[in-house]
């Protein structure tokens, strides 16, 4: 009797499929967002405890960090499409959602239907504002000035000046959080997610990056007295920065105006040449 042999394995077997490295560049922006993202969590804990004054500065600190990790990506070169989406979620958490829960449980509980109302409308209205941002991006055919405007107040900009009420309250005019002014802190409230929800152009600090050679003396100096006053006064000199920010809404919209003017200028000049022609 003969010995059949065993078929020979032709095939060989399959290499274990390693881990994809990363590299750090990726990492580290993304990571920013996350701290960010801890520090939005982080600010609705301490407003459901009553630590309002810690709960905005978690706000703050994450509002700065939103606008570090954009700049870390970018001077790194680790921007990418899961990176943007991160940043877009962590924005709803920390300037949608933190500051309506702060400003409930400070005033708004006061009146718990149309306040609780109030603050779901501020949440929804950052929502939309992250979405219109994130559809806009991706816009190939808007003219390029339109990279000096964000259409409607940005998120990060609407959570600093929404808690504009409490400011007031912590700071040296020590306004009183009574249910009295309830009604009046939810029309605030409104009136900045309007302007989130709204195309009323604000102007867009992301082309900042440089100054100019003979004013970097004068611009160092200016920026270490603000952080020191803020530092020592941060609820008067937020009040100062929020009274600002709202100033130059319309000096914004009419210059966003005059870009739109010269557009229409410039087509209007263009089809007429065209018909001599």
């Amino acid at each position: 009797m003969t010995e059949h042999s065993q078929p020979v394995e032709t095939s060989q077997p399959k290499r274990l499929r390693r881990f994809r490295l990363i590299p750090m560049r990726f990492l580290l922006p993304n990571l920013v967002t996350l701290i960010a993202l801890c520090l939005g969590l982080t600010s609705i804990r301490y407003a459901v405890d009553g630590r309002f004054e810690s709960s905005v500065l978690a706000i703050l600190a994450a509002a700065v960090l939103d606008g570090l990790d954009g700049r870390i990506a970018r001077a790194l070169e680790g921007a990418t499409r899961f990176g943007a989406e991160l940043d877009s979620l962590a924005d709803f958490v920390d300037f949608g959602v933190a500051p309506a829960f702060l400003l409930y449980f400070w005033s708004l509980h006061n009146a718990p239907g149309i306040g609780w109302m109030a603050a779901m409308i501020f949440a929804i209205a950052c929502a939309l504002r992250l979405a219109r941002f994130n559809v806009m991006i991706d816009d190939a055919t808007k003219p390029e000035w339109t990279s000096h405007f964000f259409v409607g107040m940005p998120a990060p900009a609407g959570a600093i000046v929404a808690m504009l009420p409490i400011y007031l309250h912590l700071s040296y005019f020590d306004m009183p959080n009574s249910p009295a002014l309830v009604p009046y802190v939810i029309v605030y409230l409104l009136f900045v997610a309007m302007l989130m929800a709204s195309r009323i152009p604000h102007f867009s600090g992301k082309k900042i990056g440089r100054v100019p050679r003979e004013s970097y003396m004068p611009v160092l100096f200016g920026t270490a007295v603000s952080l020191l006053l803020l530092w020592q006064y941060p609820m008067e000199i937020l009040i100062a920065i929020v009274l600002l920010y709202l100033g130059q809404v319309p000096l914004a919209m009419r210059r966003y105006a005059s870009y739109v003017q010269a557009d229409l200028e410039a087509k209007a000049a263009t089809e007429g040449a065209s018909e001599a022609g």
